[in-house]
C-alpha cells in the first residue's frame, strides 16, 4: 500500500518548491503517517526558517525537516490564469453577448459592403448598356449618311442595305398643262434637287432645336375655354375638307361637288370660289408663303390655284382618284397619293411631274410630308409605310391599326407621327424608335382627320366628334360637339388660337376663345 502526501510551496517563479512524499508502508514501517498533508505553497526561505526555528509544519504543527521538502518545477509557458470576467456565469454571459454583437457588427459591415459592391455593378452594367446604345445610334446615323451620300450621286446607287424592296420608280412623261417637260421630268430628281431638300432638311431641323413656342400660343386653360365662334354651310353634304393658313385667317375646305372655298374667317365671309373638280374634293393644302393653294379630287387629278381663284395648272398623271396631297418644306414642290398604287412629286411653278412611285401592293389612303421634307408617309390598307425621298425606298413600315389608315400627320418636333384609322383608334409613333408609343381610343366610327399645331403642344383629331390632346401625357383637353355630322377636317390656325372643323354635312365651324 502506498500512501501518497503532497505539500506544495511557493512564493515566486525562481523559488517554488513543492513536497511530494511518497511513504511506503514497507519502507517506512517504523513511522507510519508521520507526515502529514499540507495545504498551500510557501516561499521556499519562508518556510525553511519556520522549520529551523521550530521543527514543525507551520500549518499542522507537525514535525517537519527540510529534507521532507521537493521544489515545485514550474514550466516556462505556463498557462495564465482566466481574468476576473471569465469566472462566473455573469461574466462569461457578458464576454459571450460581447462576442456576439462583434460577430453582428462584422456582418452588417459585410453586407454594407455587398450592397455597395452590387450598385457598382449596376451602374457598370448600365453605363455598359447606354454605350451599347450610343454605338448603335451612332452606327444607324453613320449607315444614314452613308445611303444619302450614295441617293446623291447622280448615277443609280444600289439600294440602302436597310431598305425593304420598294415599288417601280418612273418618271412620268408631264401633266396636261407642261408637255414641254417631258423629257427633263424622265430624268428624276437631279442632283440639284437632292442638295436642295439636304439644305432645306439641314436648316430645318437646326432650326427646330432652338425654336421657341410664339408669344401667342393658346395654353391649355384657353383651348379647354374654346366655344363656337363660326358657323358655316359652304358645301353641299358629303365628305368635306379643310385647311387653315398658319399665319393669316384665311380657311380653305373642298366639298363633296368638286368646288373649293376659300374663307376669310375674320371676316366670317367667302372670299372666293374655285370649279374646276368633277368630282369630291379629297384634299385641299394652302402654301404658307405663297398666294396658293393645291387639291386633289375623286376625279384623279391634283390642281393648283391662286388665292384669287385662278387654276394655274392641272396634273392628272393618276389613272385613278387621288387620296390625298402634302405640300414639301421647300414650298417649290408637293406629292399626290393616289388609289392607282402610286405616288407623284409635283414641281409646283412648272405643273410638272419629278419623278413616280407606282406598282405599290395596294393604293395609297393617304399621304404627308415630313416636317424635314426628307421622309413621306403613306397609308396603305392597314400600314404605313416611310420612304426616303431622295432614294424612293421605303425605310420603314408601322403595323399595328385593325382597320384602313384613313390619315396621318407629322409633329412638328420632328420626331412623332399620328396615324387614324377606321378602327376608331389614333397611334402615335416614334420615329427614332420606331414603335408605337401611345393609342387614344376614340369613342366610335372612323378616325378621318389629324392635325398638329405648328408648336408640337397639340394634336386635333376628327372623327365621330372633333377633339384636342395635349402631345405630353395625351390626355384630353376640349371635345367640340357642335357638329351634327361626322367630322371629316380638322386644322389648328396661328399659335393654335382657332381650330377649324370640316363636317360631312358641308358645315364648316370655327373654335376660338370667347
Amino acid at each position: 500500500k502506498i500512501r501518497r502526501l503532497r505539500w506544495h510551496a511557493a512564493a515566486s517563479k525562481s523559488s517554488l518548491i513543492a513536497c511530494d512524499v511518497l511513504c511506503d508502508e514497507r519502507q517506512h514501517a517504523g513511522a507510519p503517517g508521520r507526515i502529514a498533508e499540507v495545504g498551500p505553497p510557501f516561499e521556499k526561505s519562508v518556510v525553511e526558517k519556520a522549520i529551523e526555528a521550530t521543527g514543525k509544519c507551520p500549518i499542522t504543527s507537525e514535525p517537519l525537516s527540510v529534507d521532507d521538502l521537493l521544489p515545485l518545477k514550474l514550466q516556462s509557458g505556463a498557462v495564465k490564469p482566466r481574468p476576473v470576467a471569465s469566472s462566473s456565469i455573469p461574466g462569461m454571459l457578458s464576454l459571450f453577448q460581447n462576442e456576439w454583437d462583434a460577430l453582428m457588427l462584422e456582418m452588417h459591415t459585410l453586407k454594407m459592403q455587398l450592397e455597395t459592391v452590387r450598385q457598382e455593378l449596376g451602374h457598370a452594367l448600365y453605363q455598359h448598356d447606354a454605350a451599347c446604345r450610343v454605338i448603335a445610334r451612332l452606327m444607324k446615323e453613320r449607315d444614314d449618311a452613308r445611303s444619302a451620300l450614295a441617293a446623291a450621286q447622280p448615277a443609280p446607287q444600289p439600294a440602302a442595305p436597310t431598305a425593304t424592296p420598294g415599288p417601280e420608280v418612273t418618271a412620268p412623261t408631264s401633266t396636261t398643262n407642261a408637255p414641254a417637260e417631258t423629257e427633263q421630268a424622265a430624268a428624276g430628281m437631279t442632283p440639284e434637287m437632292v442638295a436642295t431638300f439636304s439644305a432645306t432638311a439641314k436648316d430645318l431641323s437646326k432650326g427646330r432645336k432652338k425654336r421657341q413656342p410664339p408669344a401667342d400660343q393658346a395654353s391649355e386653360e384657353a383651348l379647354a375655354a374654346f366655344g363656337l365662334a363660326g358657323s358655316h354651310s359652304l358645301h353641299e353634304a358629303g365628305r368635306t375638307c379643310v385647311d387653315m393658313h398658319p399665319q393669316q385667317m384665311v380657311v380653305a375646305t373642298g366639298g363633296a361637288g368638286g368646288s373649293i372655298a376659300i374663307f376669310d374667317a375674320a371676316a366670317q365671309t367667302t372670299s372666293a370660289t374655285l370649279t374646276g373638280h368633277t368630282e369630291r374634293v379629297n384634299r385641299v393644302r394652302l402654301h404658307p408663303s405663297k398666294p396658293l393653294l393645291v387639291s386633289c379630287s375623286a376625279d384623279g387629278t391634283a390642281r393648283c390655284w391662286s388665292m384669287d381663284g385662278q387654276p394655274l395648272h392641272t396634273m392628272s398623271a393618276h389613272s385613278a382618284e387621288v387620296t390625298d396631297c402634302s405640300l414639301h418644306a421647300t414650298g417649290d414642290y408637293y406629292v399626290t397619293a393616289s388609289a392607282d398604287k402610286s405616288w407623284i412629286l409635283v414641281d409646283i411653278e412648272r405643273g410638272s411631274s419629278v419623278l413616280a412611285v407606282k406598282d405599290a401592293d395596294a393604293g395609297y389612303s393617304c399621304a404627308g410630308f415630313h416636317p424635314d421634307g426628307l421622309l413621306l408617309g403613306t397609308g396603305m390598307s392597314n400600314v404605313v409605310h416611310i420612304w426616303d425621298v431622295k432614294s424612293q425606298k421605303n425605310v420603314a413600315s408601322f403595323k399595328g391599326h385593325e382597320g384602313i389608315v384613313s390619315c396621318l400627320a407629322f409633329s412638328e418636333n420632328g420626331y412623332y407621327f399620328a396615324t387614324g384609322a377606321d378602327d376608331s383608334t389614333v397611334k402615335l409613333w416614334d420615329l427614332r424608335k420606331l414603335k408605337n408609343f401611345h393609342t387614344i381610343e376614340e369613342e366610335t366610327g372612323r378616325v378621318s382627320a389629324l392635325h398638329f399645331d405648328y408648336s408640337g403642344a397639340y394634336l386635333a383629331v376628327g372623327g365621330a366628334g372633333a377633339s384636342v390632346y395635349e402631345a405630353k401625357a395625351w390626355a384630353s383637353v376640349n371635345r367640340f360637339i357642335g357638329q351634327k355630322d361626322a367630322v371629316s377636317g380638322v386644322c389648328f390656325g396661328r399659335s393654335a388660337s382657332m381650330l377649324a372643323t370640316a363636317s360631312a354635312d358641308g358645315m364648316l365651324l370655327l373654335y376660338a376663345s370667347q
